[in-house]
């Protein structure tokens, strides 16, 4: 597929290309690579070199992303490319994000179609996943678009690591975001080679604007402290107390060698969260009562999770079928 013009970057004087894509703001020469490696300058234009290239592709469970409160029970195409412009350090999908990988070429109108004859399976949309889909930001945008007309759902699992000009843009065709926030500044400084605050823009700007779900890793003895975690639950509780937050378990992956996340861990993260949040989850452990739904009211369970299975009985005209209180679910 031909590489296509990129958008959002300038020329500088000494003829570099600067990517504004994302806040790691790339200053490029000739022929050199972005640190997403999903953007090329050449010619003193910047090129989107990933644009069509497709690394996995499935037919998910919506609530594998995850999503819980978003059309749950429902199927959606999940597609992602190679990738990330973090370079975190304990990264569950490095063989995609962080290393090369074989792909496929697919036109926008290609992956809509597939999209679209997939309904017939319960197909809602498109989930754009696995690697960074914001690196992918020519693609994505272009298939979004494609998509909303076709009638799909477009969702994003995301870093949020995009600068506000390129996030107004993209919005108006997003569904459903799940952002991962991964811990305190410090964490992202040693080991994502980020910062945090572009991400808690992101998130400011999320809120109120599509459905929010948000993901945190728990790392053992990195970002697991209580203060930690109540830092990341009152900052979400100030932009609004319905987001959903899904504390997931981490294992060894790629450079870092911690060990995998006590059950003990994660279950004090949940209380903590719960005494602030609606909608507490846990993630990647097999006690499917903490990827129940229970009313914030009167602990009625109103949707049933087991694996990927999907009980939504407790729901009754979008409030608890026991007594009455409005829950917070797209359906």
């Amino acid at each position: 597929m031909t590489a296509r013009e990129a958008t959002y970057y300038h020329v500088l004087p000494d003829g570099k290309v600067l990517c504004t894509l994302c806040p790691q703001a790339c200053h490029l020469a000739e022929g050199e690579t972005g640190r997403c490696r999903g953007r090329m300058a050449r010619g003193k234009k910047l090129y989107a070199a990933n644009y069509g290239r497709i690394s996995a592709l499935a037919l998910d469970p919506i609530e594998k992303k995850p999503f819980y409160h978003l059309y749950p029970g429902t199927k959606i195409l999940s597609v992602g490319t190679v990738g990330c412009n973090l370079h975190c350090q304990f990264c569950q999908n490095w063989q995609i994000a962080q290393a090369d990988a074989e792909t496929e070429e697919l036109s926008p109108e290609e992956l809509v179609d597939l999209a679209v004859r997939l309904q017939a399976k319960g197909n809602i949309g498109l989930a754009y996943t696995y690697s960074e889909p914001l690196v992918w930001f020519d693609y994505l945008l272009d298939t979004a678009r494609l998509a909303q007309k076709r009638g799909l759902k477009n969702v994003l699992v995301t870093n949020g690591y995009l600068n506000p000009q390129p996030l107004a843009a993209l919005l108006p065709y997003i569904d459903g975001v799940n952002l991962d926030l991964k811990g305190p500044d410090t964490f992202y400084r040693k080991y994502c080679a980020a910062q945090l605050a572009p991400v808690l823009k992101t998130a400011r700007r999320l809120a109120g604007s599509v459905h929010l779900e948000v993901t945190s890793l728990l790392i053992p003895g990195e970002n697991d402290r209580h203060e930690d975690i109540k830092a990341l639950v009152h900052f979400l509780a100030g932009l609004d107390r319905k987001i959903p937050l899904h504390f997931s378990k981490y294992f060894p992956q790629y450079r870092m060698e911690n060990p995998p996340t006590p059950l003990a861990t994660l279950k004090e993260a949940y209380q903590i969260a719960r005494k602030e949040l609606r909608y507490v989850y846990l993630g990647n452990i097999a006690d499917f009562q903490y990827s129940t739904t229970y009313c914030p009211r009167c602990k009625a369970v109103l949707v049933e999770r087991q694996a990927y299975g999907v009980k939504l009985e407790g729901i009754k005209d979008g409030h608890c079928g026991k007594c009455g209180e409005e829950v917070d679910f797209i359906l």
